[in-house]
């Protein structure tokens, strides 16, 4: 499989300080796992029969592993992007149940994995600022819990399985990958065979949420995989912002996260998506998003993708109905060891439909960053008008940073551009603030920052916190 990496000017001796990468150690601890049950490494049809056996999943869930398990070993692997060389299903653990079952109080939950998020802060985010959080640990959810004034609302929010078994099972298997069938790639049939965990939204017509709903997805055992499905429903005019963060520990053996996200946006309804992702090194982060946009419906994406040793993440919009519009806004992080193969891809078929991608992306020490997009516009997308911007920033002569858009425009009454800017901090705006008054290190800091800014500011507070966190920069023993 080929790669992306890459050497420039490696000959060239750089005096300036060196920039540090992202200072992730809060994230970077792990407890002993305690599972009650885990599967052997590997996948076959035993291993999906005993996961779908342990889940107690209906019959037509169980069929529906076994299929995709079949598309899954016929599909070949990528080979278009970064490699996977690193990745051997054959010692992945696709299944860990932790030691408790679900809990809706949080002191409830066992000291060991209550301690992981309360560093985390999910507890105290709930209380300041969320409307109800889930909490995933390996593969399965420990604790729920939603308001009681959005609940009389009418909102649904539940895991997955609670979701697969009561009395929304008709809907959720009538929405079950079907943005995302089995068949799309290889990590979507594995997903299907092996999905676990997860969230499960519905909002009724007309209902606004005014404060966010998050999950959190946390993955603590070395050598397995995450496969969450997160399933959400808003329906005609309603609103709702989710809120997703994942992270892990770092071990010396792969990692995998193949989850699921698929997003249904009614008539006149609007969903933003933000999700913060910091995987630890040895993560592969083959995730699939997709939404699809209703009449005047409105989906709007905020995406930070940090950590991981490899990324392949493309959320992907389907503005289906008339005057639908999607916004997507991200930021990649890649340093030494890491190819993140981030974008995002949109589908025109409404007629008058709108859609902006902006997208910035830092590398350093090495680090890979690709921007990868597609923007289709349908034969019968009349009216339809879509920007693309991409701003890379390379933070030395070591790193890669490559821009590969596709547009496929159908139709001639149509509006669409593209721009891309990939370059270094230049010596002569270092030079301007330090005449200013700033070091050259505080310089430095404050451009990286104002380079991240358009992002954070599309984050509630907390979480353009945690975002600012994630890409600090040390330089020469100074941080921001």
């Amino acid at each position: 499989m080929p790669s992306l990496s890459g050497k420039v000017n490696e000959t060239v001796e750089d005096q300036r300080p060196e920039i540090q990468g992202v200072n992730s150690s809060i994230y970077d601890f792990r407890y002993e796992t305690h599972a009650s049950f885990e599967t052997d490494a590997g996948l076959t049809p035993e291993i999906v029969e005993q996961i779908s056996k342990e889940k107690n999943d209906p019959d037509w869930m169980r069929e529906f592993r076994l299929k995709s398990l079949e598309i899954y070993q016929k599909t070949p692997v990528p080979n278009w992007g970064p490699p996977l060389d690193g990745l051997n299903m054959d010692q992945i653990i696709t299944y860990v149940r932790p030691d408790t079952p679900m809990r809706g109080k949080w002191s409830e939950v066992p000291d060991d994995i209550k301690n992981t998020f309360e560093r985390l802060g999910i507890p105290d985010a709930e209380q300041k600022s969320l409307a109800g959080v889930g909490a995933q640990y390996d593969s399965e959810v420990v604790y729920h819990n939603v308001k009681d004034e959005v609940a009389r609302q009418g909102v649904i929010y539940t895991d997955m399985e609670s979701a697969l078994r009561g009395p929304y099972a008709d809907l959720v298997k009538e929405k079950f990958m079907h943005l995302v069938p089995p068949t799309d790639h290889k990590f979507a049939a594995l997903h299907g065979a092996v999905w676990s965990g997860g969230s499960f939204v519905y909002v009724p017509a007309g209902v606004h949420v005014d404060i966010p709903l998050q999950s959190y997805f946390r993955l603590n055992a070395a050598g397995a995989g995450q496969f969450e499905h997160t399933l959400i429903i808003v329906e005609p005019g309603a609103y709702l912002h989710f809120i997703e963060g994942c992270s892990a520990p770092k071990y010396n053996v792969a990692n995998l996260h193949a989850g699921c996200v698929e997003l249904y946006v009614g008539k006149g309804a609007r969903l933003r998506y933000s999700t913060i992702e910091n995987w630890s090194k040895n993560m592969y982060n083959l995730n699939t998003k997709r939404a699809l946009v209703e009449d005047d419906g409105i989906m709007e994406w905020v995406s930070g993708s940090f950590g991981s040793h490899i990324s392949y993440l493309y959320p992907m919009t389907i503005l289906k109905g008339n005057n639908s519009h999607m916004d997507f806004t991200g930021i990649t992080f890649a340093g030494k060891t890491q190819a993140l193969d981030t974008g995002a891809k949109v589908v025109h078929n409404g007629k008058n439909t709108s859609s902006h991608i902006s997208t910035k992306s830092i590398s350093k020490d090495g680090g890979i960053c690709v921007y990868r997009s597609e923007v289709i516009i349908g034969k019968d997308a009349i009216g339809a008008k879509s920007s693309v911007n991409c701003d890379s920033l390379m933070l030395d002569s070591k790193s890669r940073s490559d821009t590969i858009p596709a547009m496929d425009v159908r139709n001639a009454d149509s509006d669409v551009g593209h721009e891309a800017k990939i370059g270094r901090i230049s010596d002569e705006a270092i030079f301007y603030l330090m005449s200013r008054g700033l070091s050259e290190e505080d310089a430095r800091a404050m451009i990286v920052s104002g380079f991240a800014e358009p992002v954070a500011k599309e984050l509630p507070l907390e979480y353009a916190v945690e975002m600012n966190n994630l890409i600090k920069l040390e330089m020469d023993g100074s941080t921001f």
